[in-house]
């Protein structure tokens, strides 16, 4: 059995190994992997990495299936409504888990039966031991630990405390179930690690209060694939290590399936944290407004920012999957969302700080309506209607007094075309008392909409809106919220927080075509030499209209950075 899609499929060296197993026949020709999040708190982009390489792998070859499974064995983190924001994040990304959705929970009382199973081969024991004493124990990376006074416990004797764990004798911390493997391992993890750890007073978003006793997760991790028929367990690299006792359980425990787990790099992405502990304390903190804050890699605050499912399973192909740990620039993704942008979204005129013109020769109280294209490179998108009266804004930005020849926008008595419409003069400059521009006056030339000026030669082309027919709205320009590439691998700061950057977030009351009033919340469009756009509020929802930038043009942060490597 080989790949369906090898044409297309993007070479990987797990995807080596699996079409080495299935040419020799392992499994039973079986491909089976699983994404297992812990819902404690929302997806990133690096998830979106392993949702794309689990369920990808799944999709390309005969007959393979992928499990969805919440890794839910510490309560005190975990809630339903991480487990919903996480389905809803998969089926966002374009995969589904169809009738293949799994909790660890639902394991309990199997791993608490795998649990006995262990203390009856005496592999198992109740130690007494405080936290801090099983971490003098447990020695260091040149020096063996020494063994737990609890560690030569009989059978009977483990036994009976285990069944007192569980039934709630004991407070918490003050007895654990500990593997019993090798205090002198060279491999930290395989110094008998917990199995078991008491948990009082809370209450499991599934199992209510049945359970004070929890399984850790290099205990449940194993067991839950095995049960599960998972052939191919994908795992980041830090887990590399955790192996060994990966399969230390599985070879000490009655079960049928003993999966491989294989390691690949995770996700290492500049200008951001992917600490989901990082990323709590940004939103506990009040740092950003939520777990969706479209300043967070998370995958809810990248679609309310406005990227694509599409643009993020792209990225996810070209970054790969390797074993060497590396950074990728913030570029690489949004060059991806660039690339789908540019191709699907509709073009729009936006004017975000408004600076208000009269075109004195045109006539008064009247106006027209012009067409434009929706689309420059796709006729099929067709075309939208634009009023044209007397008074529009531009950008301030579009207009200097005094400029070299080398600025291609308005100047005093210098000439631009509007975008789609006229030639236009700028003949005088209003000011008020503070000597702030506050209005320019013009005069257009009516024999140039579609044509040439004869004769004169224009410096550019600049967008508008009718102050009239305009519609008021609020766009929101969202940035990197980190100043430097790596906010939490910089050794002289003090805190990744220190690297937070003032400018992530600013916003502008703005104009926009009259047009974008009956779009859809969720709407992707071009501002017309402004960036990408996408609507998060309708005017009909009682907020007015308010619009997040996905991304520049261009990739405004490849000078800057240029600049300070100089």
């Amino acid at each position: 059995m080989s790949s369906n899609n090898e044409t297309t499929a993007p070479s990987n060296f797990i995807r080596q190994i699996i079409d080495q197993d299935l040419k020799a026949g392992t499994n039973d020709g079986r491909v089976h992997t699983r994404f297992p999040p812990e819902p404690n708190g929302y997806l990133h982009i690096g998830h979106a990495k392993s949702i794309c390489l689990n369920f990808g792998v799944a999709r390309d070859y005969q007959g393979g299936q992928c499990n969805l499974r919440f890794d839910d064995t510490n309560p005190h983190k975990e809630n339903i409504d991480y487990v919903n924001a996480i389905m809803e994040d998969v089926k966002w990304l374009g995969f589904d888990w169809q009738d293949r959705l799994f909790y660890a929970s639902d394991y309990f009382e199997k791993l608490h039966d795998f649990a006995i199973e262990l203390i009856k081969t005496g592999k198992a024991y109740v130690c007494g031991l405080t936290a801090e004493e099983v971490r003098e124990y447990r020695g260091t990376l040149t020096e063996p630990g020494k063994e737990s006074p609890f560690r030569a416990r009989s059978v009977e004797e483990n036994f009976d405390l285990f069944a007192r764990m569980r039934a709630g004798e004991f407070n918490d911390g003050t007895q654990v179930l500990r593997a019993r493997i090798d205090m002198a391992s060279p491999n930290m993890n395989m110094r008998d690690p917990t199995l078991y750890r008491i948990r009082h007073g809370v209450t499991h978003h599934k199992t209510g209060e049945a359970w004070c006793i929890y399984p850790m997760y290099d205990f449940t991790h194993p067991v839950s694939d095995a049960l599960e028929g998972i052939t191919h367990s994908l795992c980041t690299l830090e887990f590399e290590d955790h192996r060994p006792l990966y399969d230390w359980v599985l070879d000490n425990i009655t079960v049928d399936c003993h999966p491989q787990q294989i390691e690949f790099s995770r996700l290492n992405l500049e200008y951001t944290v992917m600490s989901k502990r990082k990323l709590t304390q940004l939103v506990d903190e009040g740092v950003v407004s939520g777990w969706d804050d479209p300043r967070l890699p998370t995958i809810a605050g990248l679609r309310r920012r406005g990227y694509t499912s599409s643009s993020i399973r792209t990225f996810c192909d070209r970054i790969g999957v390797t074993k060497s740990d590396n950074s990728v620039e913030m570029g690489m993704l949004e060059a991806c969302i660039r690339e789908d942008l540019d191709r699907h979204a509709p073009r729009a005129m936006a004017v975000l700080d408004p600076l208000k013109l009269v075109i004195e020769n045109y006539p008064e109280g009247e106006g027209e309506i012009l067409s434009a294209p929706n689309h420059p490179k796709d006729e099929s998108m067709g075309s939208r209607e634009i009023p044209f009266t007397r008074e529009i804004y531009i950008d301030r930005a579009d207009f200097r007094e005094e400029a070299s020849r080398k600025y291609k926008r308005m100047v005093t008595g210098g000439e631009v075309r509007l975008r789609n419409a006229y030639v236009i003069r700028c003949d005088q400059v209003i000011k008020d008392d503070e000597d702030r521009i506050i209005e320019l006056r013009c005069s257009y030339d009516p024999d140039t909409l579609g044509a040439n000026p004869v004769g004169r030669k224009v410096r550019g082309v600049i967008h508008w809106v009718s102050a009239i027919h305009g519609v008021p709205a609020e766009v929101r320009l969202y940035n990197r919220l980190f100043s430097h590439p790596t906010p939490d691998g910089d050794k002289q700061m003090a805190s990744f927080l220190d690297y937070l950057n003032p400018d992530s977030l600013k916003t502008a009351q703005a104009y926009v075509e009259p047009s974008l009033a009956s779009a859809g919340d969720g709407s992707h469009l071009q501002f017309e030499r402004e960036g990408y756009f996408c609507l998060e509020h309708n005017a009909e929802a009682g907020n007015g209209l308010v619009f997040n930038r996905t991304v520049t043009l261009r990739d405004s942060w490849a000078k800057i950075e240029q600049q300070s490597k100089k």
